[in-house]
């Protein structure tokens, strides 16, 4: 129970305070997870108490201290002795945490770079600066040592690199190309997901119709400005056009269409300089095979079909 005198104060704050034996890092990890409640509704870090509001937490599972190289084969789209860059594929998980097993994309990186890679950001994501996730293919970034860490991460936070990515959408959108700025918050309720609306972090997601299928399904280039998680998803959600197979955000399979059996995003580009040469690289991830097919399934239903894409 919060205490009497606390009016209003950050949820993170309050637990700090009271659980001094619980480390800053562990208590994040609880809000990270989604084990954290107000009078029984989850909540995040950023959220307020007040004083009688009932707080009740857990502490998720901690991922072992010392992680398996394992010998998992990897796209590498680019490598030198200071970074990696990788074509992600569908389905494996970046960083291990609770229910991962050992083919994490840590795991593979730690097998490959062999003892050479980079410890910032702790053992349980070495050398790893961003993030796609687990249903999300293509380019990611790794760094192998600190001062490629150092350089990679101040390019993502100063958002001095272009990402671009290419997303299958429900419907097609009105105009051609557009301009997404809506902040993004946690949602209050499903804390699974993300929202769009006031009290959120701003975020930019510039986009571009590149194919139509018929009326049911567009191929979208987006280029985010900003890195909040799942923004291309909740953006596009939020202009009516749910990213194909994305149940989270409201997909729903269309009895026209072909199934997609996931999120049908894919990170294709990231330009930027490299952090110990100031070399310009423009890295390039070719579509996954599911997503190649599926787009070829969309030209050829009845009905459908569209221009090639541009």
């Amino acid at each position: 129970m919060v205490p009497e005198g606390i009016r209003r104060a950050r949820a993170d704050k309050v637990l700090s305070q009271a659980f001094p034996a619980h480390s800053r890092a562990a208590l994040q990890r609880a809000f990270e997870a989604g084990l954290v409640q107000r009078n029984g509704v989850t909540i995040g870090k950023s959220d307020e108490v007040k004083t009688g509001d009932r707080v009740e937490f857990s502490l998720p599972e901690l991922v072992p201290a010392e992680l398996k190289p394992v010998s998992i084969p990897l796209d590498v789209l680019y490598e030198d002795e200071h970074l990696l860059a990788v074509n992600k594929t569908a389905g494996m998980v970046v960083h291990p945490g609770v229910g991962t097993g050992e083919d994490t994309l840590v795991h593979a990186l730690l097998a490959h770079c062999a003892g050479g890679l980079s410890g910032v950001g702790g053992v349980e994501r070495p050398g790893i600066v961003h993030r796609l996730d687990k249903e999300t293919s293509g380019v990611l970034l790794v760094a192998k040592n600190d001062q490629a860490h150092r350089g990679l991460s101040e390019q993502f936070a100063g958002r001095h690199l272009r990402k671009e990515y290419l997303a299958l959408v429900s419907g097609v959108p009105r105009l051609r190309s557009g301009v997404i700025e809506r902040a993004i918050s946690r949602h209050p309720v499903h804390r699974e997901r993300m929202t769009v609306g006031e009290g959120g972090r701003p975020a930019r997601t510039d986009w571009e119709v590149v194919e139509v299928f018929g009326d049911q399904a567009a191929l979208v280039r987006c280029r985010i400005h900003s890195g909040r998680t799942h923004q291309i998803r909740v953006h596009l959600k939020s202009i009516g056009h749910p990213l194909l197979g994305d149940r989270t955000y409201g997909w729903k399979q269309n009895p026209r269409l072909p199934d997609s059996s996931r999120v049908m995003l894919h990170a294709e580009r990231i330009a930027f300089l490299h952090p110990i040469t100031a070399q310009s690289l423009d890295l390039h991830a070719p579509l996954p095979r599911d997503f190649q097919e599926l787009v070829v399934a969309l030209r050829r239903a009845p009905g459908i079909g569209g221009p090639a894409p541009r």
